[in-house]
């Protein structure tokens, strides 16, 4: 938790106004049960009306400046709080926003949103709670055992005892509830990682009739963090009760011993009245500090989380000093392999070739053979092991992460539909961009045919993740959106997939004629896709086992032929 307090020394003002407040509401509670004796003692006692009313509008105005000095220190703990979170959420951000995806796997999607919506509000809770009761207790405990001793040293005997039995309460709730909370995060990602693979997931899960089996292990892990929230809460459940027991036994030994004392005429009913309301202001500030360390265990284990991720170091980071490139797009890879987290075998082994502007390269292989991390790579989402990416004769890890993919335009094979309007998510290839651009790049994506029968054409909005359309015509949008921008470098990552051949073909040759000036690389599956590309390049287990054309790879690799003879006729082929 203190790590995250380094970042509210901006907010120092606001602090101090906050915490100053707060202590001038605690100084006018310790002086209304003062005013309080008095009018007791004097006014009561001797039936002087005039005094009575005097303090009484002592006490009223003490009150009104109590109310006062209470909603101002209340707005700007409140102010402070929001500020923080407001600052983490977007430190948060900004920091997964420039993870390398390797970063991206270590953490989790789960746990990266749970990390910035609920332990920040955690976070907040506490930060409030420290500026408003943990600042006021001090000022109440200490304040009022003075005021306390000055009343009647004997009565204020009984907080030699009462107020060490309350530590030592809290303290062992605190001991015991920190190890339970920590775990009760990780639950709550558990839960939460469930719960969002079952909502992308909801079509395959009742494809495969498997919705029983999934509310299962929702059930589980439900149950698994309401278990350990109610052991939690089962402790925290002695909390109150312990304290006003203590509270109770307290004010019976007050009212019994003061009532010997005034007996003796040694006190007086003020007096005792005074000590009492002391003694319970004393007791409500150990109240409030229970109250934090309900929270502040909590509240512990988020801010470690948080900071977790704000002082992650990403793995991919740009040069002090960058490089520029030609702008021309030539890419060689030399000698390169690359190893995966933790993985024995090189998901890519000493991949070596050249590619020139204006040059369609073919990438294919089997499943699992390197093609997309081949592209990773040349995106620079992975820093390579071992060799090196040249672009136009510089080492990509010489360049800047935002040159680079300025560079490159990506169409991934699993098209990213946002919310909003068509346009708006064909214009984030080119934030510029006119509608006529638009209209074209949806033209040669072959989307210009659908988009162009909707009733609001390319202002009709698309909804969060495109389940108002086909596949088919997401993946037309994604292309549009990708080749609107002009680039040096394409990557179609097995872009095509979800077309027909007809619709594939008519793409593929719109965008001979868009792209002939750039480099352009094919990742794909299927032959027909990429048979006609001026370079293909064949990859079988990370390694490029065939490169040349078709012609010369049906003749040369047994890989490639297997392949072509697998998905094409003689017919095709010829």
């Amino acid at each position: 938790m203190m790590k995250i307090f380094k970042y509210l020394k901006k907010y120092t003002f606001l602090i101090i106004i906050a915490i100053t407040f707060v202590v001038f509401q605690g100084l006018t509670n310790l002086y209304l049960p003062d005013l309080m004796s008095d009018i007791v003692n004097s006014g009561v006692v001797r039936g002087n009306v005039d005094y009575i009313v005097n303090v009484g509008l002592k006490m009223l105005l003490v009150t009104l400046l109590n109310v006062a000095a209470a909603i101002i220190s209340t707005y700007f703990a409140a102010k402070v709080a929001m500020l923080l979170g407001k600052d983490l959420r977007s430190m948060v951000f900004t920091r997964v926003m420039n993870f390398s995806l390797h970063e991206i796997d270590k953490f989790g999607t789960s746990t990266l949103i749970t990390r910035n919506t609920n332990d920040i509000t955690q976070i907040q809770t506490v930060i409030f709670m420290i500026l408003r009761l943990v600042s006021l207790a001090p000022v109440i405990s200490i304040g009022g055992t003075i005021m306390a001793v000055s009343k009647s040293p004997k009565l204020s005997t009984v907080l030699l005892v009462a107020i060490p039995v309350m530590s030592l309460a809290v303290y062992l709730i605190a001991k015991y509830t920190m190890p339970l909370f920590r775990s009760m995060q990780k639950k709550l990602d558990t839960l939460n990682r469930i719960l969002r693979e079952n909502l992308t997931g909801v079509r395959v899960i009742r494809a495969f009739a498997k919705t029983k089996y999934e509310k299962k292990r929702f059930e589980n892990a439900n149950e698994d963090l309401t278990q350990t929230a109610l052991k939690v809460n089962r402790i925290f459940a002695l909390v109150f009760p312990l304290i006003m027991l203590i509270m109770n036994f307290t004010i019976i030994f007050l009212i019994w011993y003061g009532a010997v004392e005034v007996d003796k005429s040694a006190l007086q009913v003020g007096d005792i009245m005074a000590v009492m309301q002391y003694v319970l202001q004393i007791m409500f500030s150990f109240i409030m500090i229970s109250m934090i360390f309900i929270f502040l265990p909590r509240a512990s284990a988020s801010a470690e989380r948080v900071y977790e991720v704000i002082n992650s170091k990403t793995s991919i980071k740009d040069p002090e000093k960058p490089m520029k490139p030609l702008g021309n797009g030539k890419i060689e890879f030399k000698n390169v392999t690359f190893y995966y987290e933790q993985a024995k075998e090189p998901a890519l082994k000493d991949i070596s070739f050249e590619s020139k502007p204006g040059e369609f390269i073919g990438i294919i292989g089997s499943s699992g053979s390197g093609k997309s991390t081949l592209a990773n790579l040349l995106l620079r989402f992975y820093d390579v092991t071992d060799g090196e990416i040249l672009i136009d004769g510089v080492d990509i890890r010489k360049l800047s992460q935002k040159e680079l993919r300025e560079m490159i335009s990506l169409v991934p094979s699993r098209p990213v539909i946002f919310s909003g309007t068509i346009e708006e998510n064909v214009r984030i290839g080119k934030k510029d961009a006119t509608e006529e651009e638009i209209v074209e790049a949806l033209k040669i994506a072959q989307a210009w045919e659908f988009v162009s029968k909707l009733p609001e054409g390319i202002k009709t909005h698309v909804s969060q993740g495109g389940t108002n359309l086909s596949g088919g015509q997401k993946q037309r949008l994604a292309i549009a959106r990708g080749i609107i921008g002009r680039k040096n470098i394409y990557i179609f990552d097995d872009s095509f997939s979800a077309l027909d051949f007809k619709t594939d073909s008519k793409v593929r040759m719109a965008l001979r004629e868009k792209l002939k000036n750039s480099t352009v690389f094919v990742i794909s599956l299927r032959a027909a896709t990429i048979m006609n590309s001026d370079k293909i390049i064949v990859l079988d287990k990370g390694q490029i086992v065939g490169l040349g054309t078709h012609k010369q790879l049906m003749k040369t690799s047994e890989v490639y032929r297997e392949i072509v003879f697998s998905q094409l006729s003689k017919e095709e082929i010829a």
